[in-house]
């Protein structure tokens, strides 16, 4: 079969190579557009990530295209209408970083309550007082988790470890692992009203894009803490920085922002006319990310070495069963 590769580094390359030594393949480090179309016009199989947007447009122009893979675990960067019509089957990966995920929000966590950026940045200028660094302790704290899938679980466990009380929010109420665990499960509104950080684990759909907004951020405690490894389209970008200045909010960890992918493609939008609101969304984000409560990370929340290996393998495993006609359910979308 001939397999197309985007957004893959070279160490992933070697080991694609060795293991799919049968097929041809073709690799590019860039995302899929419509530059790099025709060299993959007779391709079957097209493995992506994030950044690579696949549409109608994309799909018209691979007309012998029979499975997707997004080595990701959410989807909204393809249109699964269009692929479902064109009986074209997509897969993702629900499971490669649970652990990884929690992990890094509680770096983010751990960041803001103690303070960790400011302090690093001042030790840079050869400052070293304290002042203005007084950090709070996690345990005895409320945490409030929205979306309690496999991601949301590890960050439960890792809250109870520092002792941290946990609210949840889900619209699937896993009863046994909250007796387990010892959370409860409470309605959006108690969850808001009542934790010292918020923490989103969930996908974003057209129900949860701006889920966090003017309005629900007013039902938040004054002084609480955001934190957002999910997707950045779940939070307002304006809300969140009234909140921030207004002190509503006293931080923010982000892994992930509004528009993220226009901040990479800055240079390439000088060149062109481009929708006000593009500009509006690129000004906001820099005025966020530039916010001394904000910690922000550029999307690497899933970037450990264990799980980009969790990912390689999957994907391998994707396209053998698929070869064989027997895809594994867990990992198919459409």
């Amino acid at each position: 079969m001939k397999i197309a590769f985007f957004e893959i580094q070279n160490w992933e390359k070697a080991i694609l190579k060795k293991e799919l030594k049968n097929h041809s393949l073709i690799f590019f480090k860039e995302p899929i557009s419509q530059k790099n179309l025709a060299k993959i016009k007779n391709t079957d199989i097209l493995s992506i990530f994030i950044a690579s947007k696949i549409d109608d447009k994309i799909l018209k122009n691979l007309p012998k295209l029979k499975l997707i893979i997004t080595r990701s675990t959410g989807f909204d960067h393809i249109s699964l209408p269009s692929a479902k019509k064109r009986k074209i089957k997509v897969c993702n990966r629900p499971t490669y970083g649970d652990n990884t995920v929690a992990e890094h929000t509680f770096a983010l966590i751990l960041a803001l309550s103690r303070k960790v950026h400011k302090s690093y940045l001042r030790i840079l200028k050869n400052d070293f007082t304290i002042q203005g660094l007084k950090g709070f302790d996690l345990e005895g704290k409320t945490i409030g988790v929205i979306g309690v899938g496999k991601i949301g679980k590890h960050v439960i466990k890792i809250a109870k470890g520092f002792g941290m009380n946990v609210l949840a929010n889900d619209k699937y109420l896993d009863k046994s692992f909250a007796k387990q665990l010892k959370f409860k499960y409470v309605s959006l509104n108690e969850l808001l009203n009542k934790s010292d950080i918020v923490t989103l684990h969930i996908p974003l759909t057209k129900q949860t894009r701006h889920l966090i907004n003017f309005k629900t951020i007013k039902q938040m405690k004054i002084g609480a803490i955001l934190i957002n490894t999910s997707r950045g389209e779940i939070v307002d970008t304006t809300a969140l920085i009234k909140a921030l200045d207004s002190k509503k909010l006293a931080g923010a960890g982000l892994d992930v922002i509004e528009g993220e992918i226009l901040i990479k493609e800055e240079k390439e939008l000088l060149n062109e006319k481009t929708n006000p609101e593009i500009w509006k969304q690129i000004i906001e984000d820099h005025v966020l990310i530039s916010n001394e409560n904000v910690v922000f990370t550029p999307h690497i929340a899933f970037y450990s070495k264990e799980a980009l290996e969790r990912i390689i393998e999957n994907t391998i495993q994707n396209i053998k069963d698929f070869e064989k006609g027997k895809l594994n359910k867990e990992y198919v979308v459409v």
